[in-house]
């Protein structure tokens, strides 16, 4: 896309393993966003795992990547009334965007479920001190999954272990 007459380039595909994000669908929010998809509270998180995603761009803050891969039907609005404080580890939606919150802080987005150990989406000491970065490929799978071992590629380690991208 042109912006002002400066092109902006595409997200290069990232051809490496999806970072797995383990999950419990406990939020607070389940129940409002499966009325809004007019589904039961208990299939929301088989539909919010069923999708691929990609961080689109990050920025709300540090180690924050939103996602995109939602389809249209799949959309809900942000709360009407912001909470002025979300858990680090708050699994959340909003608009077409999923998102884990990285650490403590305000938000306005419905909150699904919740990443067990969030330690690892922003670790100042490693390299690459954000673990979702732009391109990168994001899949959800469900905390018993990740801990049992039975996510689909190494990348599982590297949502749930602090050593993670070093």
């Amino acid at each position: 896309r042109a912006l002002g007459g400066w092109e902006v380039p595409p997200v290069a595909d990232d051809t490496g393993e999806a970072v797995e994000i383990p999950v419990r669908y406990d939020g607070p929010d389940l129940a409002d966003v499966a009325a809004l998809w007019g589904v039961a509270p208990e299939e929301v998180g088989a539909l919010h795992r069923s999708r691929p995603y990609r961080v689109a761009f990050c920025g709300f803050a540090t180690g924050f990547g939103d996602l995109t891969g939602l389809p249209p039907r799949l959309h809900v609005p942000r709360r009407s009334t912001p909470r002025t404080r979300v858990p680090a580890g708050a699994v959340a939606l909003a608009g077409p965007y999923s998102a884990v919150y990285p650490r403590a802080t305000p938000g306005g987005w419905q909150l699904i479920g919740t990443m067990p150990d969030p330690r690892p989406l922003w670790d100042p000491a490693r390299e690459r001190a954000a673990l979702l970065t732009p391109g990168t490929r994001v899949r959800f799978v469900t905390a018993d999954a990740a801990a049992d071992g039975t996510g689909t590629g190494s990348a599982a380690a590297q949502a749930t272990s602090p050593e993670a991208g070093a």
